[in-house]
């Protein structure tokens, strides 16, 4: 039950919704909705925690400089597998991430709901309740992902009946049945986007001795990969480093060659997801073959995806609308109505 002092307070400040995304961060706000997306990177001076054009090189202005810093500079994602791996770099991009959302001074601190894997440990729950009330949050509430993504997506997890909800995200991919607004069944893999692109690099260098980025294999996939044959597979002029020689070069990628290279992560995501349908409860399975499977984030765009999942759990499967946002708009229905949620949530004085 949220007590009325802080039902008072919160029509003071801006109060936000946070899907803190290994690749990416979204912000949502009480009644604006979605009021923010840019890159969880941070760009800093090399062998320091100073951020660089004073504490702004933060998002959209970093993710220029992944990849391309001189030696005195990089480029950091202090988040890993959805998890914090730098506290102190983390703090510095949620405060400037909300002073964003709130440029202007408020006597009352924002209220903050922010989104986090599956089955995290309470040690890194207050690392992140920690590093979002340092960065100037009043009160910090924290809901699982899958949660999250079933509100976003719009799905009635209030009903006594089975959704399955497959969130495949930078860091992490959660898979996870919900009933009666809990989840029953879940795991969290810490296989997804990253794995992607990594994969993709890893089977460039060795099939043509090529080095790429990882801004280069991210758009590599969006532009070609996929999980299934194509009706017409495509190609894709790419361009890095010789591995041999050391110099530029330039060579053609096709879809089959990613198929290859995604072969191994998707192996994995699908035993996740028939590992979580062979413990499911009978009558939720039996819930499943109506409702089947709504899949949110941004590895749900690969394509072809939902249909190999489809075909290998012989449910329907669909992508939630705008999959990217789903998270951080459940965040933001929870943030309208934490009376109504509250049972979902783990506020900052209830952890161990």
């Amino acid at each position: 039950m949220i007590k009325p002092v802080e039902w008072v307070m919160s029509r003071f400040s801006v109060d936000m919704g946070i899907d803190l995304g290994t690749a990416n961060t979204l912000v949502a706000v009480r009644d604006r909705g979605i009021v923010l997306d840019e890159p969880s990177v941070v760009a800093v001076q090399r062998g320091t925690k100073k951020v660089l054009l004073d504490g702004n090189a933060v998002g959209q202005t970093a993710i220029e400089y992944l990849g391309r810093t001189p030696p005195a500079f990089q480029a950091v994602r202090p988040m890993k597998s959805g998890v914090i791996a730098d506290f102190e770099i983390t703090e510095k991009m949620l405060r400037y991430f909300i002073r964003k959302v709130q440029p202007t001074r408020h006597f009352v601190k924002p209220q903050v709901v922010i989104a986090v894997p599956w089955g995290i440990t309470p040690v890194e729950k207050r690392a992140v309740i920690g590093s979002a009330e340092r960065a100037g949050a009043r009160r910090v509430y924290l809901v699982d992902e899958p949660t999250a993504a079933a509100i976003g997506a719009n799905l009635p997890v209030h009903e006594p009946q089975g959704h399955m909800v497959v969130d495949i995200g930078g860091g992490t991919s959660e898979v996870a049945v919900i009933s009666l607004a809990n989840v029953v069944e879940a795991e969290c893999l810490r296989v997804a986007g990253d794995d992607f692109n990594e994969a993709i690099s890893h089977h460039i260098r060795n099939k043509y001795n090529l080095l790429v980025g990882e801004i280069t294999a991210e758009k590599l996939k969006i532009a070609a990969a996929s999980a299934i044959p194509l009706d017409e597979e495509l190609e894709v002029e790419i361009r890095g480093r010789d591995s041999l020689t050391g110099l530029p070069r330039r060579t053609v990628v096709t879809s089959i060659d990613l198929r290859e290279a995604l072969a191994d992560p998707l192996r994995k995501i699908m035993e996740s997801i028939k590992s979580v349908l062979e413990r499911t409860p009978p009558e939720l399975s039996a819930d499943l073959v109506q409702t089947g499977i709504t899949m949110c984030g941004g590895g749900s765009l690969l394509r072809g995806l939902a249909e190999l999942i489809e075909r290998e759990t012989e449910l329907p499967t669909r992508i939630a609308n705008n999959p990217l946002e789903a998270v951080a708009r459940g965040t933001g229905i929870f943030l309208e109505s934490l009376d109504l949620y509250s049972q979902f949530l783990d506020g900052g004085d209830e952890m161990p």
